[in-house]
């Protein structure tokens, strides 16, 4: 009699769970509706596995990318992760969070294919703290290096004859039009000018300098099928779309970005290609 009864309460208990953990997955999450963007960036900072994702422009495949989200651990002695093997019982907190990306690319019209690597550190509340970008096409190297600490900008560069070793304060950024002279010339800003890119401190504006995203509950078809997925979006300098497409668990699965450059994930390829 009891082992009956107690059967039939784990059985209810088992449907409750389930019908509850259906509903607060898929049940409010209705396609379309807003969703916090620090939800996402939670999940794409801490996504399990790194993404492997083709760069094509209109429909030309031109380079590839690896997107390597990373944690910083250390223990509550202070000791880092990689100092050491951790001993049993110590308890590990969390320092910062890490975003590696690297691939190269083959810009059309142009012979020689580039090599970039793109390094991202953020502290615990996802404010960015280093930025680190290095372009290479052999032999020239173009590096700009970032440091919110010390608000400062080094630009670095070996090209040919030519080698800068720069660095910049935060505040000198307020007139990008002169440092672009300083840089190359008076034909930099001139050029940039006629590619619509703001010269003045009147052109940029407080958002324009970061990336306000949105974020919603979306759908993403692949073949016949539909991909529940978040939609990260924003505006670059307030006039470029920027799109990001994560899954559930925070693996990139397409960007859109300005000029029809456009990055797929290759397990996506994959499936299509079984299709």
């Amino acid at each position: 009699m009891w082992s009956r009864v107690t059967f039939l309460l784990i059985t209810i208990f088992w449907i409750v769970m389930s019908a509850l953990l259906w509903r607060a997955e898929f049940g409010r999450k209705h396609l379309g509706s807003a969703v916090p963007a620090v939800l996402v960036w939670q999940k794409i900072l801490t996504a399990p596995d790194p993404s492997t994702l083709t760069i094509r422009y209109y429909t030309n495949q031109i380079g590839n990318c690896q997107w390597r989200p990373g944690i910083g651990q250390e223990f509550a002695t202070g000791m880092r992760l990689s100092d050491a093997e951790p001993v049993e019982g110590m308890v590990k907190h969390l320092t910062h969070y890490s975003l590696d990306v690297d691939g190269h690319v083959s810009v059309p019209g142009f012979p020689v294919r580039a090599r970039y690597s793109l390094d991202l550190r953020f502290d615990t509340n996802r404010n960015w703290q280093t930025f680190a970008l290095q372009i290479t096409v052999r032999p020239d190297v173009y590096a700009v290096r970032a440091d919110a600490a010390t608000e400062t900008v080094t630009l670095q560069v070996q090209a040919g004859a030519d080698h800068i070793d720069r660095t910049f304060r935060f505040s000198d950024f307020r007139q990008p039009q002169k440092l672009l002279l300083e840089l190359g010339g008076p034909m930099l800003p001139a050029i940039l000018g006629t590619m619509g890119l703001p010269l003045s401190t009147n052109q940029i504006s407080a958002t324009s300098l970061g990336l306000n995203w949105e974020a919603h509950n979306d759908t993403l078809r692949i073949g016949a099928a539909k991909l529940r997925v978040y939609r990260l979006r924003a505006k670059l300098l307030d006039r470029y779309d920027v799109k990001l497409y994560v899954s559930p668990v925070g693996e990139i699965l397409r960007a859109e970005l300005p000029n029809h450059l456009v990055l797929v994930n290759d397990a996506l390829t994959g499936l299509q290609s079984l299709r």
